[in-house]
């Protein structure tokens, strides 16, 4: 067999090299109807993608979650059951969760908590209180 052992699409096997990556283009629809070349790197839709800079940072919301919850362990000393809210702030995120203050035979009979805390964006403790206590079985009364 021929050739230097290029292997597929080599050029003794009368393929021509392909470009590196960036510098390969594609062809797509300009606006009127024609072709215009794009990089392949600038495809992804027809709107300028943000820069970095501009995109908030810190945490996430699953991650905000868990920092939350672990702020209410430490501070109560109970295993929170689960997040009952989320929301995103300006400087944060504001999280619902939930804790069995008191354990009790039946279940139904538990006394839960539900505790509002505040995290910053890098998942810090900025607020806590507790909202609302409430039996297990009676959950949805006010």
């Amino acid at each position: 067999m021929p050739g230097t052992g290029h292997g597929r699409g080599g050029p003794d096997q009368g393929e021509p090299r392909r470009r590196p990556r960036e510098q390969e283009t594609s062809q797509r629809p300009d606006a009127h109807g024609g072709a215009s070349r794009r990089s392949l790197s600038q495809e992804g839709g027809d709107e300028p993608r943000r820069p970095k800079a501009s995109r908030r940072r810190g945490v996430d919301a699953r991650a905000a979650a868990r920092h939350a919850a672990l702020h209410v362990r430490e501070l109560t000393g109970e295993q929170p059951e689960g997040v009952t809210s989320l929301e995103r702030g300006e400087d944060g995120w504001q999280v619902g969760i939930e804790v069995v203050e008191t354990h009790r035979i039946p279940d139904s009979t538990d006394i839960l908590a539900e505790y509002r805390v505040e995290v910053d964006e890098e998942g810090g403790l900025v607020s806590y209180h507790r909202d609302r206590r409430y039996y297990r079985g009676r959950a949805d009364e006010r």
